[in-house]
């Protein structure tokens, strides 16, 4: 029953992807580019996901997953070079290719070579990211 729920919100999750624009690398950077030919369209898809997010969370504080298990902690509020950092190089992976991951396993299937490319450099800055986070740890300590 769980994977049914899984697959099914995936499909919600890619279909919304897809609707909204978010598969189409040029609306993505034309988001960006707050100083040229700025897109303000995908301001309603960031709405749309934050909203019945907010909903989501208030509903089920105090509460347990219909199918089992927990719902995950808050995250920690306090903003710390780990969260800069790994913003500073998401954006810049998001400006440069247009895609995030969720839009660039969408995409996969019709993405060609570069949509190819960006998941696996992604899949190759994840496996890297552990090491790099432990030797940035050992040379400088965070607070």
């Amino acid at each position: 029953m769980r994977l049914a729920f899984a697959f099914l919100a995936g499909a919600l999750f890619g279909s919304g992807l897809l609707l909204s624009g978010m598969t189409d690398t040029t609306k993505v950077q034309g988001w960006l580019d707050v100083f040229g030919d700025w897109d303000p369209t995908l301001a309603f898809v960031m709405g749309g996901a934050i909203l019945p997010m907010a909903a989501a969370w208030a509903f089920t504080r105090g509460r347990s997953p219909l199918l089992g298990g927990s719902f995950p902690a808050p995250p920690e509020p306090r903003i710390g070079r780990n969260l800069v950092l790994g913003s500073v190089l998401f954006g810049m992976g998001w400006g440069l290719a247009g895609l995030c991951p969720g839009p660039a396993l969408a995409s996969v299937s019709f993405g060609g070579l570069g949509g190819l490319v960006f998941i696996l450099a992604m899949l190759g800055g994840m496996a890297a990211a552990p090491t790099i986070r432990e030797r940035l740890d050992r040379a400088i300590p965070a607070e």
